[in-house]
């Protein structure tokens, strides 16, 4: 049975896709497996924004196949790891568990770099390109720390 881990933030168009492309490239893919969605449900069915598929294609990864989808409380049987990309969406997660169980899934990425910092990963949406280039660094370095420690 794979090991299933979701990224989650707001839209699943920035943040949560670049994590999930990076995270996947790190895992054998035969043993895990990664998936993202938002806490709103804004862009359902939409890619991921143009500049995290550009970000991501220039560091050899391809995420254009990915679609944004609205995270549920089902995900909590779905997953076994549940990263949020900032506190308010890591709030809203919580508010959807219904056990301890399901809280003790849901965790700041960026704790695996610092943990108990309780840093953020920010939105790059509204800033320009090197916003996401610094996403991008961030993700990669507490996915290659989680796998690391993961696989």
């Amino acid at each position: 049975m794979k090991t299933k881990i979701l990224m989650v933030c707001l839209g699943n168009i920035c943040r949560s896709p670049l994590a999930e492309g990076i995270l996947a490239s790190k895992l054998d893919p035969t043993k895990f497996e990664v998936d993202s969605a938002g806490t709103a449900g804004y862009h359902v069915g939409e890619l991921p924004d143009r500049r995290s598929i550009a970000t991501a294609k220039q560091h050899g990864l391809d995420i254009s196949y990915q679609r944004s989808r609205k995270f549920t409380k089902n995900d909590f049987q779905t997953f076994d790891y549940i990263f949020a990309m900032d506190k308010s969406n890591y709030d809203n997660i919580l508010a959807l568990a219904e056990t301890a169980e399901d809280r003790a899934k849901v965790h700041l990425i960026l704790n695996q770099i610092s943990p108990n910092s309780n840093a953020e990963v920010p939105d790059p949406y509204y800033g320009g390109d090197q916003g996401f280039e610094n996403v991008y660094q961030m993700l990669d370095k507490a996915c290659s720390i989680f796998a690391e420690r993961i696989s």
